[in-house]
């Protein structure tokens, strides 16, 4: 065995771990996007709740949030939830990639994480903003968009055996 193949077996061994974790990213953004279809379908945001129509985004999008988990319709306040949730997991994925070294899967999931994190500044949007249609699209795009990274992540990674 030859020292590059000894270091690509070594490396796919190592990557297993992040392998697992980025096809459960990208399960747990499928999810998260059926779950965003029932609240589209289903729930209406009302026009006045605590965030609404905010001063200052950021505060406002806090207050919307708590409101959306705390006392939404029990899919809105999953949605929510979930996506908090799985912004942390994008994270933790990244930063997994990022400290093995894995180069183009680190950007791959780095970007991943970007994309989820833009959905969810999106969601608080069609919370601030009375339900907008822009904030639901932009929120599946910036999902589909990261279930392509994350595919592509899984591409990249080193063949395992």
């Amino acid at each position: 065995m030859t020292a590059f193949q000894r270091s690509q077996t070594g490396n796919a061994a190592a990557c297993a771990p992040l392998r697992r974790m980025i096809l459960a990213a990208a399960v747990l953004v499928v999810t998260q996007v059926a779950i965003g279809m029932v609240v589209n379908l289903y729930v209406t945001v009302p026009a006045h709740h605590p965030g609404a129509h905010p001063a200052n985004y950021f505060s406002g999008s806090v207050h919307s949030v708590v409101w959306a988990i705390g006392s939404g319709a029990i899919s809105l306040a999953v949605h929510g939830a979930f996506g908090l949730a799985l912004i942390l997991f994008a994270v933790t994925v990244a930063v997994r990639a990022v400290r093995l070294r894995t180069g183009r899967v680190a950007v791959s999931s780095v970007l991943a994480a970007m994309l989820v994190i833009g959905a969810g500044f999106n969601g608080a949007s069609f919370l601030d903003f009375g339900g907008q249609n822009v904030s639901s699209l932009l929120m599946a795009l910036l999902a589909f968009g990261a279930l392509c990274c994350y595919l592509l992540a899984l591409y990249l990674l080193p063949a395992l055996g």
